[in-house]
């Protein structure tokens, strides 16, 4: 396993990282042993990064994190996630910042987290999601700032609003973030015109989620692909979405052709390439994903030719998140 500085916090983290979504619920069943035997294999393996949220699982996922680390001696770095207020998702233009991030409720919510990670610091806590018309006056950036003073956390972090990669960039050149989580892979490129250049810029660490667009980019679903009630992959592919990503990725396969690499290890060299990102988190539900994702970092680097090959498949689609 490899390892990158996290912008100015001063961590190191693994290049993959341990996406905990999936052992929370959300993504079809999921037995709770394989969930632990996931995350206890991962460590096995180098990886000291992992990202939850409040979120997965109402809490779940980082219930299971606490009750593996408990046994583990290793110094393993904890992001989670405070979702804002009830209200729409993503805040809209209309949303009021002290209304979807209040004082009491983050102070509230920030104590749920430190319960069930079974800690009394949260190494890296970051808003859930945002909106670019609270960029002038991010006050709840402030309120984070008070609880890191007082010791709460150590780190502040912001996830980018599905449809809007570029809403936290004022964020990231004005001092209020330590680190942003951002969607970046194959079809998502957008990042790299200017996200990706102002964290190299002011030295903000970057995580990088969705880099197999929800499983597709790891070339595994065909056009009639089901997938169970519950999961939340059945709207993001709802109507001919599927049908449509599963068509390109047939043809990223054939760019990628005698290069060595499957297409999940195509899909996350990718991401690696670009020298802004600090750890790509992989959804990981059993030890055979932690296996083969966690060995992807120490696969030789990728090649410029491919690089290329792979920019051009780019795809411009606005957001899927909420079905068709």
């Amino acid at each position: 396993m490899k390892y990158r500085l996290l912008g100015k916090t001063g961590l190191n983290v693994s290049e993959i990282g341990f996406g905990a979504w999936a052992i929370g619920g959300n993504w079809g069943e999921q037995n709770e042993k394989d969930s632990v035997d996931a995350l206890n294999k991962a460590i096995d393996l180098g990886v000291n990064f992992i990202d939850t949220a409040a979120g997965y699982g109402n809490g779940k996922s980082e219930k299971i994190i606490a009750k593996v680390l408990r046994e583990r001696k290793e110094e393993i770095i904890v992001a989670t996630k405070t979702p804002p207020a009830p209200g729409p998702w993503p805040p809209t233009a209309y949303c009021r910042a002290e209304d979807r991030y209040p004082e009491k409720y983050l102070r509230e919510n920030i104590e749920e987290r430190l319960r069930n990670l079974d800690t009394d610091c949260i190494d890296i806590l970051q808003l859930h999601t945002w909106t670019r018309a609270w960029n002038k006056y991010p006050k709840p950036f402030e309120i984070l700032r008070k609880l890191k003073y007082e010791g709460k956390i150590k780190h502040i972090g912001v996830s980018t609003p599905e449809q809007d990669q570029n809403a936290v960039i004022d964020l990231m050149r004005e001092g209020w973030v330590d680190v942003v989580q951002v969607i970046y892979n194959i079809f998502e490129q957008e990042p790299a015109a200017e996200l990706l250049p102002t964290a190299l810029e002011k030295n903000i660490g970057v995580i990088v989620r969705v880099v197999f667009d929800e499983g597709v980019l790891t070339g595994k679903y065909s056009p009639d692909y089901k997938f169970a009630e519950g999961d939340f992959r059945k709207n993001y592919f709802a109507g001919d979405r599927l049908e449509r990503a599963v068509r390109r990725v047939e043809k990223i396969k054939e760019d990628i052709e005698g290069s060595g690499y499957t297409m999940p290890q195509a899909a996350v060299k990718f991401v690696l390439e670009n020298k802004a990102v600090c750890t790509v988190i992989t959804g990981i539900r059993n030890v055979e994903q932690a296996e083969l994702n966690t060995a992807i970092s120490d696969l030789p680097d990728i090649t410029e030719d491919i690089i290329n090959r792979l920019r051009k498949h780019a795809w411009m689609r606005a957001n899927w998140h909420y079905g068709k």
